[in-house]
């Protein structure tokens, strides 16, 4: 058994305005679960496929106060592409960022509800993955989350120090996950998020007690009724909400 790293979940005031910022970026498609859920998929992408991790949008009242600790990482092929990458994303209603960074060949951007993401410059290791080169997480320990993440799911562990990992899907195809090293604490739920998703046919029961026995918990406090919802909520060992989706 194991679960697939199938979409990102971004929290919005306009999930509507906010769709259409990330589909003009990424020029993906946008649809609609209905009033509050703006989703994002590449145009004619069956999902799911890990050559892509798709974006749900959901409306939440909630102001953004502190620096998410899940971001992405666009790629780009030259710094000229970097450039004009850069300048597309100020036209198009994205923000410089400072995150404390300092001199650091990558571009720290936000986009226009202030979730932070980087422009990357050119890297060989991310010449095939797409426009989103990765999801990044923070985190105090890589290592552990390496070993949890890699066994949650069916993703390759591909690098693992002291102050970062990174993983893959196992089919060589689309974006890392990505666990850097940072001196900042979690404070309250993350606004971005990971969600991912038995294969079919897998018991969605026995699936969570697997990734409990990982070292997944329940959030003490979820914020919400857990009967009014068809997934299931736990935290990973550093305690980064993820939903764990019905198989399909």
């Amino acid at each position: 058994m194991a679960t697939r790293l199938v979409q990102i979940n971004m929290k919005a005031h306009d999930d509507s305005a906010l769709g259409r910022f990330w589909a003009e970026v990424l020029g993906w498609g946008v649809d609609s679960e209905g009033p509050g859920v703006t989703n994002l998929e590449p145009v004619g992408f069956d999902y799911p496929d890990p050559v892509a991790i798709c974006i749900d949008i959901v409306a939440r009242p909630e102001a953004k106060t502190v620096k998410n600790r899940v971001h992405l990482d666009l790629a780009t092929t030259s710094t000229a592409h970097q450039a004009e990458l850069v300048a597309r994303l100020k036209d198009l209603g994205a923000t410089l960022a400072d995150v404390g960074q300092g001199d650091v060949p990558w571009t720290v951007m936000a986009d226009p509800e202030g979730n932070e993401f980087c422009v990357l410059e050119p890297r060989p290791i991310h010449q095939d993955t797409g426009l989103i080169a990765a999801v990044v997480v923070d985190c105090t320990d890589p290592r552990e989350m390496a070993r949890f993440w890699g066994q949650a799911t069916d993703w390759t562990v591909h690098e693992v120090a002291d102050d970062h990992a990174s993983l893959r899907s196992a089919a060589g195809v689309g974006p890392y996950l990505e666990f850097v090293r940072t001196p900042d604490t979690k404070s309250g739920w993350n606004r971005v998020h990971l969600d991912v998703r038995p294969y079919p046919g897998d018991d969605l029961a026995a699936e969570e007690a697997r990734l409990r026995a990982l070292g997944a918990v329940g959030p003490t406090d979820p914020g919400f009724d857990r009967s009014a919802i068809s997934w299931t909520v736990l935290a990973d060992p550093e305690g980064n909400e993820f939903c764990l989706l019905a198989p399909r």
